[in-house]
C-alpha cells in the first residue's frame, strides 16, 4: 500500500501520545501525513485508503463559536452535502483531549451528528492530539483538502472573514469551495494556503 507518511508531519504521526505538542504542518504540495482513526460509529478510517479522492478535514469543536458560526447558520452542512454528491470524502476531526472543551465520547458524537445534521463521512477521534500535531492543526474550524495523489492541495481558513457572526458568510470567499471547485474542475488551485481562524484546539 502506498503510504503518504514522509517528512516531519510523518515522524510527528508515528511518535504516539508522548510526542512532545509541537506543529509539524502538512505543507502544500507535499504527500499528506496518513492516519488511522476511530469514528463515531466505531469504524476505523486510514487517510491512505482514499487514494483516487479528494478528502476534507475538518478540525471541529462543537463549543467554537467560530465553529457554531458555520453550523448554526447551516453552512458547512450545506459544504459538505454539496462536495460529498461530488464524490469528496469529508472529515470531521476532533483532536480536543478528554475533559478539555470539545472533547466529545462517542455516544456524544454520533448525538452531536444527529442534533447538529452533520453531513460529514465521519467525525473521527483524535484524543492524543496526533494526527492534529502531524497536520500543524491550530484552530478550529482549520482546514485541509487533500487530492487524489495524496497531496495537500488546500490548507488554513474556511473563509475569508476571521469572525465568528454567521452574517458575514454571504460576504466571505469560501476558500474550501473555491479551491474544491478548481482542483475537481481540472484547474490548479488559486488560494492553495491562508491563514486559519479559530479556537484553538485543546490538545493533551
Amino acid at each position: 500500500m502506498k503510504r503518504f507518511l514522509t517528512g516531519l508531519a510523518g515522524l510527528a504521526l508515528m511518535a504516539g501520545p508522548a510526542a512532545p505538542a509541537v506543529y509539524a504542518a502538512a505543507e502544500v504540495g507535499k504527500p499528506a501525513p496518513d492516519f488511522s482513526l476511530e469514528a463515531s460509529d466505531g469504524k476505523a478510517h486510514r487517510l491512505s485508503d482514499h487514494l483516487g479522492e479528494f478528502v476534507v478535514l475538518e478540525w471541529y469543536n462543537k463549543s467554537c463559536p467560530f465553529v457554531k458560526k458555520h453550523y448554526g447558520s447551516g453552512n458547512m452542512q450545506k459544504l459538505q452535502g454539496t462536495y460529498l454528491h461530488k464524490g469528496v470524502t469529508w472529515f470531521s476531526i476532533i483532536s480536543s483531549a478528554p475533559g478539555k472543551e470539545g472533547y466529545l465520547t462517542r455516544r456524544e458524537a454520533v448525538k452531536n451528528r444527529i442534533d447538529s445534521k452533520i453531513r460529514s463521512t465521519a467525525t473521527l477521534f483524535d484524543p492524543e492530539g496526533v494526527a492534529g500535531r502531524a497536520y500543524g492543526a491550530k484552530v478550529t474550524p482549520h482546514m485541509f483538502i487533500i487530492d487524489p495523489k495524496g497531496a495537500v492541495i488546500y490548507a488554513g481558513a474556511i473563509d475569508s472573514h476571521n469572525s465568528p457572526d454567521p452574517a458575514d458568510i454571504p460576504s466571505s470567499t469560501n476558500y474550501v469551495a473555491q479551491a474544491l471547485d478548481q482542483a475537481l474542475a481540472g484547474r490548479p488551485v488559486t488560494t492553495p494556503s491562508t491563514t486559519p481562524y479559530g479556537c484553538s484546539i485543546k490538545y493533551k
